[in-house]
């Protein structure tokens, strides 16, 4: 396995990251273990999950799988999405955080999380309330570093002036979309990134399987057995001619250089500046060792440069992904 550092930071994680949207959905408490034991006994340590996976029960499942385990993990975990109903449940504030810091705890059977994230940005809820909430905790022991999700360029780079200017924790690091269908981080994120030592966690690295190239785009509304398109409705809303050909075009050259579409495009990914963590979901072990494939993978820089060409127009236009309060 290959480690990096998470941003500036001194802390090592895994080039492949876990991530764990599924556990509890598509994938049940026994399965979600299995592929947690096989990650971990393959030297990934990092995990990610959220307070709103599968209505907490991804937290509660890890919690379980962890037990007597906690220390091979680097363990994250998020809040401040939509959590409850009514004035207070969702958003940044210090009033909702410690609430669901120490309920997360609780489904996490632990006593701190290594990295906890702001799911997005609450523009409700003024940087310095949260970043100090988020400094407490480091400070108690509760956290031992922070970071960011689908936060804008000028979001990031706003909280990080007031964390230098109030001497507070700094965000170590940034999830966002991020793969050969989604580009757009590389216009503004990206650079600020990598001028302030932030590390990039992309999610939707496959954009959701598409770059595994099992969707062709003339599909006749059928998609493969088990796949996301068959078991998560809600997914088919991302399921556009245009990545879909793109998934298709990544697969031909993936084939002629004889590598697996999913690998290569993991690959390419992290081979991207500042990224430090690829999170990769999975809802059954095999999945995990075919991931396992692109940390095998060196990038001559003919076939980037060919990947770079066939996904260039995904630099421009809407994410594939973000997650934003109403």
């Amino acid at each position: 396995m290959q480690y990096r550092r998470l941003g500036g930071s001194g802390l090592a994680v895994s080039a492949l990251g876990l991530g764990t949207n599924a556990f509890g959905k598509r994938s049940d408490r026994e399965a979600s273990t299995a592929i947690i034991d096989l990650a971990l006994d393959r030297g990934i340590n990092f995990i990610d999950t959220a307070n709103i996976y599968a209505g907490t029960e991804s937290e509660t499942i890890i919690g379980h799988a962890l037990l007597g385990k906690r220390d091979r993990a680097v363990l994250a975990t998020k809040a401040g999405l939509p959590r409850r109903d009514g004035p207070n449940g969702s958003g940044s504030s210090r009033y909702h955080l410690q609430r669901e810091l120490e309920e997360s705890l609780k489904r996490l059977r632990t006593d701190y999380v290594d990295l906890y994230q702001i799911h997005t940005f609450d523009p409700y809820t003024p940087l310095e309330e949260t970043l100090r909430a988020l400094d407490d905790f480091v400070r108690a022991g509760k956290v031992r570093y922070i970071g960011a999700s689908n936060y804008a360029a000028w979001e990031l780079t706003k909280a990080l002036g007031i964390s230098e200017l109030k001497s507070l924790n700094r965000f170590v690091s940034v999830q966002t979309s991020y793969s050969l269908a989604d580009r757009t981080p590389e216009r503004e994120l990206v650079p600020a990134c990598v001028d302030q030592e932030v590390g990039i966690i992309p999610y939707f690295p496959l954009a959701g399987g598409i770059l595994s190239g099992k969707y062709a785009p003339d599909a006749s509304g059928a998609a493969p057995k088990g796949s996301r398109a068959e078991t998560d409705q809600g997914f088919n809303r991302f399921m556009k001619d245009r990545e879909l050909s793109l998934g298709q075009a990544v697969k031909r050259i993936a084939d002629a250089h004889g590598f697996r579409p999913g690998a290569l495009s993991l690959a390419w990914l992290m081979a991207r500046p500042a990224v430090s963590t690829v999170i990769v979901g999975a809802t059954k072990a095999e999945q995990v060792e075919d991931n396992l494939g692109s940390l095998d993978i060196a990038l001559p820089a003919e076939l980037q440069a060919e990947l770079d060409a066939v996904s260039e127009a995904f630099r421009h236009g809407e994410p594939f992904a973000v997650y934003r309060l109403p």
